[in-house]
């Protein structure tokens, strides 16, 4: 009700982008239906303010594949979503398509891979990395086999300026650096940009419904958006180590 009276208040807009709403896999796992409530009914309110004001969405979804049948993934693939934050991005692009199929409202859905930069929650991955080598004791890690697209954060902000400029139509594109690393590659990596060499212990541990690995097919998004990735992931890395004040 409060979010409504939120919308309410917004002066008119021709575009909306969308990014709020409730991410981390595994706090999904514990409140699912407090992700679904935000991530779905949070969309449809965003899409009843843009039928009220004739404004355009853009939707910042998410990986919604599961396990890829084949690589790279293109958007034809069969979305599976594996855990509930993925399933509530998806179910929000369905209300998406429903709104631009019956309601005129027009849509461009971004179905962001693994994204990193500054101000990432420490949990993730790559922060994580970076916090036990800015600390120079040593890295542990769980497994260090899955591979992963990682694209980065100021490659999705023009991805979604470049989404934004579309004014007709329902779209999907993948959003992704097209590459994949093992979180082994991606611990010499960021270990070379910080010129250290740590120790890495890794305790082997598979997690649940986990996928080996995961590689966008951004063709779609090359075609139409004109837009591709121009942060290879060392220069991300680079970038992400100066922000932490390693570098001059």
């Amino acid at each position: 009700m409060a979010e409504s009276r939120t919308w309410d208040a917004l002066p008119p807009a021709k575009v909306v982008i969308h990014l709020a709403g409730r991410s981390y896999v595994p706090d999904s796992w514990k409140d699912s239906a407090g992700f679904l409530q935000s991530n779905m009914l949070g969309t449809e309110n965003a899409l009843a303010y843009c039928r009220r004001h004739g404004a355009r969405i853009v939707y910042i979804s998410a990986y919604v594949y599961g396990a890829p049948e084949l690589l790279p993934i293109s958007e034809s693939h069969p979305a599976r979503p594996n855990n509930p934050y993925a399933l509530s991005k998806y179910l929000a692009e369905q209300l998406c398509n429903f709104a631009y199929t019956y309601q005129e409202v027009q849509a461009s859905v971004l179905r962001l891979f693994n994204v990193f930069g500054p101000g990432q929650r420490a949990e993730f991955l790559i922060p994580a990395i970076v916090e036990q080598v800015l600390a120079g004791k040593e890295i542990r890690i769980l497994d260090l086999h899955p591979r992963r697209d990682y694209v980065y954060l100021d490659d999705v902000v023009d991805a979604i300026i470049k989404a934004a400029a579309i004014s007709k139509g329902f779209h999907v594109f993948n959003i992704g650096s097209g590459v994949s690393l093992s979180v082994s590659e991606v611990i010499e990596q960021i270990q070379g940009a910080a010129d250290t060499n740590l120790p890495v212990t890794s305790s082997a541990r598979e997690r649940p419904q986990e996928i080996p690995d995961v590689r966008a097919d951004i063709t779609q998004a090359r075609q139409i958006l004109g837009w591709e990735p121009r942060w290879s992931f060392l220069r991300g890395v680079q970038q992400l180590l100066c922000v932490e004040k390693l570098c001059d």
